[in-house]
């Protein structure tokens, strides 16, 4: 799903304009094209954003969490929650977006472009230079803290709501 929905987003760019009217009829275009292998496109670069992205969303929550509840109190303020959260989103995306970038050119581009995950690395650092991996860091970021923060807000409220019916 993955790739359909980045073949979705980017198709108008190409040059031919919109080849797919929607999701179905990507994946069906996609199976024609490549069979089951071209839905799974980009697999490899998804993992190398999500297991070490979701590390470092999970560590930095519990580290910030940790740092700012009050000792021997079982509860935080929603600030420190909304701040912990939001760091989360931060701490995830500062190290996701490198493997993102290289996912979504991966996903987006014809097949054949690239030979892989490293070859993909590989050929936009020599055309584009390192920081072609950073590109959306800033936007990514500033969602990030926000909808993180409101994840973990609700999250909490939610846990708080479920251990008073308990």
């Amino acid at each position: 799903m993955e790739r359909i929905k980045v073949v979705m987003q980017t198709q108008d760019q190409n040059k031919s304009g919109v080849k797919y009217k929607g999701m179905f009829d990507a994946g069906i275009g996609m199976w024609k094209e490549g069979g089951f292998k071209s839905l799974y496109r980009g697999t490899v670069a998804t993992l190398a954003r999500d297991v070490p992205g979701s590390a470092a969303y999970f560590w930095a929550y519990e580290f910030t969490y940790r740092a700012l509840k009050p000792k021997g109190s079982e509860k935080m303020s929603v600030g420190a929650t909304l701040f912990a959260g939001g760091m989360a989103g931060v701490a995830m995306w500062s190290i996701a977006i490198p493997p993102d970038v290289v996912k979504s050119r991966i996903q987006a581009a014809p097949a054949g472009t690239y030979k892989g995950f490293t070859d993909a690395t590989l050929q936009i650092v020599r055309a584009e230079g390192p920081a072609a991996l950073f590109k959306g860091l800033g936007p990514a970021l500033l969602r990030a803290f926000p909808a993180n923060a409101a994840g973990f807000l609700g999250r909490a409220a939610s846990l708080e709501v479920m251990h008073r019916m308990w």
